[in-house]
């Protein structure tokens, strides 16, 4: 943990063409009236063109110009210091965008493969098992097999005339040759020129030949190459500006070498050069087998850097660096650390970087029983393991075997998660990510055959052992380095070794503890150096292995499958986990507050797979499970006759039926819609996209077909003509019936996130309601003219009739959002109001007594002598049972009492109601039908 001065609380903004930092700096008024301290931006470095969310970059030393220049930047920093704020910047350090012509880096990869000065920038495996891809990279961008795409004419040689360059364009991609390769491709225009001229071009040509051959090389020879290459380039694009003559003898012998469709023979040229270069091009669907540069997860068009190298931390931060120097930026988020080498050795290097205490938070995932390695020099993680705790609470106990019961039969899916993990991330392993598996396991047999007692290990029995071990890690990822191997980390090596071994009976054990060994860096004595170094590389490969392959076979895939209650299943959630106890999440609140004070906390982030109160809604489920279960049986039957067949089953699947209604459930509109094709659109995508990550009937590999038709027109029948439609007509009372209360736990939710241990984040647009789904679908734009209007409004009511009247009137009109943004104004002054008892109050569990009193939770914060009172009520479907309209008053909450720090008066900060304790049983308690007279959630304060 590093000591630094955190942000009070934050607001995530999404910049990109359509919000740019003139759109930011136009709100920044109004965050600051809303009590933001701090902005906390995506990345704005220049990314590709068009990119919706920044993590493509391209280049680390320059701004997005789509998102603004630097007066633009500069008049969004003066905003924010004329308003006392600051930002927390998010960072991307583990890979760049490679597709395309943008980044200049790979470009030189390209361009001279190992010989490049940025060959050792990327995560390259130069040396890999296919021998047609040794000291080469292969570049899986083409949209179908290599020879079809050929000899269809659509790669294309091109001459740029201004940089003499030669390259292959395909589409939006540009791929540069080999400088040294010029002479094989322009040779022939000599023929096409008078004397003079072929010599002129000759002697240009002979420069090119004349340059080193592409390998391994020191630096200065790098650098050779590269400027003898340039300097030769310059003369071929002097020498064509001076004579149009060799200009066009160049176009003629290119439009020659490009072939003629129909002639699979006059491609052979064109071939013959195309594997002369560093890279090969090859169909996209390639990657899964052949791939030899590390990408983030399975994106082709991510390539993985080596950040551990000086050099590339001291290049892809020095724009990063300045901005901290002119404390333009007071704090990084720093994006997929589990990708790094070396993530606490970037950290340590992050602080040196700013040459003074620097706020850094990491987007790292946590399992329940894991913890954050206090020897990282950051403030904690951005909060996952905040926002799935938080949801637990909303989620009734009571209800998780009939749950249970109703998906299985329903669906005809078991429920346990762990076999359905454990399967998919072999599914992973042996599929999209198999290209990976066959670099470690090559790099395992080589290390195997150093010595005598393992050399009879086969490849085939060390990838089956990597694929088992790692199918059953039950972490992300391991941090062990040679000059350091956790507790922690030996103990997830033993387990999942463990595992691995008990399902592998056929697996000789000796194999087993020999990868136990290897990946803990035990002392091997009989280890040549070369393999002592191979070994280390093995352990890091494996270890930015683990993490993609639980991240697509956890988030993006099981995520998708196990659908019994869908708010379980979000980034940073264990949907194993089906509720979350009050005590639970107190005991999670007091070791952040005594660990990690400062992490972020947060509900909903741009990688949720719901928004916050969508998710909120869909827990009500859990307290309705009899109602759910006859509307479930009902919608099922009405709409039987709306599905298609496919090889004589009808589609889509139960399981995509249920995830379906859960999903209008949680997203269903506020007021009601004049027209459903808004909502339609937006089902269909989710749920075309939720079965493509699913990976079942349709994937991102091989996307449409039959069964995404059948998703399409199942979604459109169910959300047609809702005046003679009967599942709308059973559907839309139910969901009616139950939005408020999932309205009501946002409502707490977000009172919660705000006053809780950490530093609270509010995703940009959560101030009022957000039932939102997955990306693109929570990036939408924000109307911020319409949030500033309502808060005037909010202000104007309160001066005219006072805080009470205004909370009871924005209560009773809970769909438009007002009471949310209401909750989150108050809170947010409050904490501006006693900044220190929130970064460092301590944290006190209240409990309450009497017939509601599961219904509420409640803590105190306090400093010294002043305390801060979080209370929210919860399971209001629940308390509806019982007693119909708004959960307050003295009907609802009878005679429950809550507990209170110590005796006094108190003043409600939303209210502005004042109340004095009273003593029970030798405590100081008040009882809740006074607290939640207006609202059924409160903060109070000393009066």
């Amino acid at each position: 943990m590093i000591t630094a001065t955190a942000p009070l609380a934050t607001y995530r903004l999404q910049f990109n063409r359509d919000f740019t930092f003139a759109d930011a700096a136009n709100i920044i008024d109004y965050l600051h009236r809303l009590g933001v301290g701090h902005i906390y931006a995506s990345p704005y470095l220049k990314a590709r063109p068009g990119s919706a969310h920044g993590y493509d970059i391209v280049d680390h030393e320059a701004l997005n110009p789509e998102i603004g220049d630097q007066a633009h930047y500069a008049a969004l920093i003066a905003a924010l210091r004329r308003h006392g704020m600051g930002q927390i910047l998010d960072v991307v350090p583990n890979h760049m965008a490679v597709g395309g012509s943008d980044n200049a880096w790979w470009q030189d990869v390209l361009e001279h493969g190992e010989s490049s000065c940025h060959a050792g920038y990327f995560d390259i495996d130069w040396r890999p098992a296919d021998p047609t891809l040794r000291s080469r990279v292969l570049l899986p961008f083409l949209g179908d097999y290599y020879g079809k795409v050929i000899e269809r004419g659509e790669l294309d040689p091109l001459f740029e005339e201004t940089s003499g360059t030669l390259c292959i364009v395909y589409y939006g991609h540009r791929f540069p040759l080999d400088p040294r390769s010029y002479p094989a491709a322009l040779s022939g225009a000599l023929a096409l020129l008078d004397d003079s001229a072929a010599k002129a071009l000759g002697d240009v040509l002979a420069a090119f030949a004349a340059l080193p051959a592409r390998g391994p090389a020191a630096a200065s020879e790098r650098r050779r190459r590269h400027s003898d290459a340039e300097a030769a380039k310059r003369r071929l694009a002097a020498l064509c500006a001076e004579s149009p003559a060799i200009l066009a003898a160049l176009q003629r012998t290119l439009a020659r070498l490009r072939g003629e469709p129909g002639r699979p023979s006059s491609f052979d040229a064109l071939h013959e050069l195309l594997e002369a270069q560093a890279w090969r091009l090859a169909f996209w669907q390639v990657a899964t087998d052949q791939i030899n540069y590390r990408r983030f997860f399975d994106i082709n068009e991510l390539a993985g850097l080596r950040t551990e190298c000086r050099e590339v931390f001291d290049d892809t931060h020095r724009l990063v660096a300045r901005l901290l120097r002119e404390n333009a930026v007071d704090g990084l988020r720093i994006d997929h650390p589990d990708g790094l080498a070396d993530p606490r050795g970037y950290f340590e290097r992050l602080q040196e970087l700013a040459g003074r205490p620097l706020y850094v938070v990491a987007e790292k995932i946590l399992a329940g029983w894991e913890h954050l390695s206090p020897e990282w020099p950051i403030a904690g993680t951005t909060g996952y393991d905040f926002a799935g705790t938080l949801n637990g609470l909303f989620v009734w106990p009571d209800s998780e075997r009939r749950m249970n019961r109703l998906y299985r039969r329903f669906t005809g899916l078991g429920t346990n998660f762990d076999e359905l993990l454990y399967e998919r991330k072999k599914h992973i392993i042996r599929g999209i990510l198999s290209a990976e598996l066959s670099v470690l396991g090559n790099l395992l047999y080589r290390i195997a055959q150093d010595d005598r007692h393992t050399r009879d290990f086969t490849r085939h029995g060390l990838l089956d052992a990597i694929t088992e071990t790692v199918a059953c890690f039950p972490v992300y990822r391991t941090y062990v380095t040679p000059q350091d191997v956790s507790a922690e980390d030996r103990r997830y090596v033993e387990w999942a070794i463990a595992q691995a071994a008990r399902r592998s009976p056929n697996t000789r054990a000796d194999l087993y503890a020999w990868l136990h060994d290897t990946l803990l860096l035990e002392p091997a004595p009989r280890m040549s150096a070369e393999a002592r170094i191979e070994r280390n590389e093995f352990t890091r490969r494996f270890q930015q292995y683990t993490a993609p392959v639980m991240a697509k076979g956890m988030e993006d895939t099981s995520l998708y499958i196990h659908n019994r209650l869908a708010s379980l299943n979000d980034v940073g959630f264990d949907p194993r986990v089906w509720s979350v106890s009050t005590a639970a999440f107190h005991h999670q609140n007091r070791q952040r507050l005594a660990a990690w004070p400062d992490a972020m906390i947060c509900t909903a982030t741009h990688d949720s797979k719901r928004g916050e109160d969508t998710r909120a809604r869909i827990d009500v489920i859990s307290e309705i499970p009899e109602a759910w279960q006859r509307h479930l049986s009902r919608w099922a039957r009405i709409n039987r006759a709306r599905k298609l067949l496919i090889d004589g089953k009808p589609a889509p699947s139960r399981n995509d039926e249920y995830l379906l209604y859960q999903t209008l459930f949680g997203t269903w509109p506020l007021t009601p819609p004049a027209d459903l094709e808004e909502l339609r659109l937006r089902i269909e995508r989710y749920l075309i996209k939720a079965a493509r990550e699913a990976k079942l009937h349709t994937s991102w590999i091989t996307p449409g077909g039959e069964y995404e038709e059948a998703l399409r027109h199942f979604t459109a029948a169910l959300l047609h003509d809702p005046e003679r439609n009967p599942f709308l007509a059973d559907f839309i009372p139910f969901v009616t019936a139950h939005i408020a209360h999932g309205l009501l736990n946002g409502l707490s939710q977000t009172l919660l996130r705000l006053t809780a241990p950490g530093v609270p984040d509010t995703y940009q647009g959560c101030e009022l309601w957000c039932c939102s789904l997955v990306d693109p679908d929570n990036r939408r734009p924000v109307d911020y003219d319409s949030r500033r209007r309502l808060l005037d409004g909010i202000e104007a009511r309160i001066a005219r009739a006072g805080r009470a009247a205004c909370a009871r009137e924005l209560l009773g009109s809970l769909e438009d959002g007002r009471v949310k943004l209401y909750i989150t104004w108050f809170t947010l002054q409050a904490r501006q109001t006693y900044p220190e008892l929130y970064r460092r109050g301590d944290y006190e569990a209240l409990d309450a007594t009497g017939p509601r009193a599961d219904h509420v939770c409640a803590f105190a914060r306090t400093l010294q002598d002043r305390s801060a009172v979080t209370v929210a009520a919860r399971w209001f479907a629940r308390l509806a049972l019982e007693h119909a309209g708004p959960p307050v008053g003295r009907a609802h909450w009878e005679d429950t009492w809550l507990r209170m720090p110590g005796a006094g008066r108190w003043r409600d900060a939303y209210t502005g109601h004042r109340c004095e304790t009273e003593t029970r049983d030798g405590q100081s308690v008040l009882p809740l039908a006074r607290v939640f007279d207006a609202l059924p959630l409160a903060l109070l304060l000393p009066d």
